[in-house]
C-alpha cells in the first residue's frame, strides 16, 4: 500500500475549518456590537441625565468671547453642571451646535440635561451681555467699547451721560459741578464687570448700575470725613489712577499731590491735560495751553475727574501717605516711580531716566 511521502522534519499543515472561522467572526461581531451598544447606551444616558434633577437653583455661567467647546465643556464640568466633558462636546458636534456657542452670561442649574444646556448657550436671547470696564476708563472709552461690541452706535453712551437727570436719586453726586463738565458723571461710573440683556440694552440702564455700584463699593466713604469733599477726592483719585501704575505708589503719589495742593503749588500732573486730547499725546505747544486741565499753569485741581478710578485709587486719595517727597516721575517702560525731595534732585532724576 502506497503512503504519502513526508520529508523528515516536515509538519502536516492543518487548515482551519470554515465553521471555526465563522464562529470567531461571530464572536468578533458580537463584541463590536456590544461595545457600540454600550457606548451608545452610555452616551444616551449621559446626555439625558442631569447632575441633580432636584436642584434647580441658578448658577451663573460665563462664556468669554472666542471660547472653544473644550473651554466651555471644562468650565461646565468644573461647575458640576454636566456629568462628562467628552459627551457634551460630542453632543454639540453631532447636533452641529459646536460653532453656535454665544458669548455672555447664562443662568444654568444642575437639573438641566446636556441638550437643555446646549440649547441655552447657543441662544443669544438667553445670554446676558457681559462688559468689563477697566479701572481708569473714561466715558469716551466706555462709549467706544460698547460701540465695538455693537451694543450701541458711537456716541450714544456719551449722550446718555449728558442727558442724565436722576441726581436726586444719588445724593452723593454734586449736580452743580458734575452737570457742567465736558462729560457729566465722569469719575462716578464705577469700573467693573456688568451683565446686561443684549436684546434690550440701554445706556441709561448701565449708567444706573454703575452709579449704584459706586455707592455700594465706597460704603461709608461715600460721606468722607474731614475737609475734602467726595467730588474733590474722586478728582484726585482719577489723577492718581493715571499718574502711577503700582499699588504701593498710589498712596505716596496721592500724598504728594495733596501736599502740593495744600501748599499752593501747581500740581503738574500732565494726565489731566491729556484728558481732552484725542491723540493721547502732548507736545511743547500743548504744555503752554491755557486750559483749566493744564495743571502746569493752573493752580488747584482740574474742573472734574479725568477718568473713572478704581477702588484702590479712591482709597489712596482718601488715605494719602505722608512722605518727605514733593516730586516724582515714572520710568518709561518699567513703570517704576522715582521720588525726590527737592527740585534739584528731581531734575537729576529726569536727566537720568527721561532724556
Amino acid at each position: 500500500m502506497n503512503r504519502p511521502f513526508h520529508p523528515a522534519g516536515a509538519r502536516r499543515i492543518h487548515r482551519p475549518k470554515k465553521k471555526n472561522f465563522a464562529f470567531a467572526l461571530l464572536i468578533l461581531l458580537l463584541a463590536v456590537g456590544g461595545f457600540l451598544w454600550y457606548g451608545n447606551s452610555r452616551y444616551q444616558y449621559l446626555i439625558s441625565t442631569p447632575v441633580d434633577p432636584a436642584d434647580s437653583s441658578n448658577i451663573s455661567f460665563i462664556i468669554k468671547k472666542g471660547a472653544s467647546t473644550a473651554n466651555v465643556s471644562s468650565d461646565l464640568k468644573e461647575k458640576n453642571l454636566i456629568l462628562d466633558e467628552s459627551t457634551f462636546k460630542q453632543y454639540l458636534k453631532n447636533s452641529q451646535l459646536d460653532r453656535k456657542i454665544v458669548a455672555g452670561r447664562f443662568l444654568l442649574n444642575k437639573s438641566l440635561t446636556i441638550p437643555n444646556i446646549a440649547e441655552i448657550i447657543t441662544d443669544s436671547s438667553k445670554s446676558q451681555f457681559v462688559i468689563t470696564i477697566p479701572e481708569g476708563s473714561t466715558i469716551k472709552d466706555i462709549d467706544e467699547k460698547l460701540a465695538a461690541l455693537e451694543a450701541i452706535k458711537a456716541g450714544v453712551f456719551i449722550q446718555a451721560a449728558k442727558d442724565f437727570t436722576d441726581y436726586d436719586k444719588y445724593t452723593f453726586l454734586d449736580k452743580e459741578k458734575i452737570a457742567a463738565l465736558p462729560h457729566p458723571l465722569e469719575g462716578f461710573l464705577f469700573p467693573d464687570t456688568y451683565f446686561m440683556d443684549p436684546e434690550n440694552f440701554r445706556s441709561e440702564d448701565l449708567i444706573q448700575l454703575m452709579l449704584k455700584n459706586f455707592k455700594n463699593k465706597l460704603g461709608d466713604n461715600i460721606n468722607p470725613q474731614g475737609d475734602r469733599t467726595l467730588f474733590e477726592i474722586i478728582v484726585m483719585a482719577s489723577l492718581v489712577e493715571k499718574e502711577v501704575r503700582t499699588q504701593k505708589d498710589l498712596p505716596v503719589v496721592s500724598g504728594i499731590l495733596w501736599k502740593r495742593l495744600d501748599s499752593g503749588w501747581f500740581l503738574g500732573a500732565d494726565a489731566a491735560l491729556l484728558y481732552l486730547k484725542d491723540d493721547r499725546s502732548l507736545d511743547y505747544t500743548d504744555l503752554q495751553e491755557d486750559s483749566p486741565y493744564n495743571l502746569r499753569n493752573h493752580l488747584g485741581l482740574p474742573p472734574g475727574p479725568i477718568n473713572n478710578p478704581g477702588l484702590k485709587s479712591i482709597t489712596a486719595a482718601l488715605n494719602p501717605e505722608v512722605s518727605p517727597y514733593f516730586y516724582y516721575l515714572t520710568k518709561p517702560g518699567s513703570g517704576e516711580v522715582v521720588y525726590a525731595k527737592t527740585n534739584d534732585e528731581h531734575n537729576a532724576n529726569k536727566a537720568r531716566y527721561l532724556y
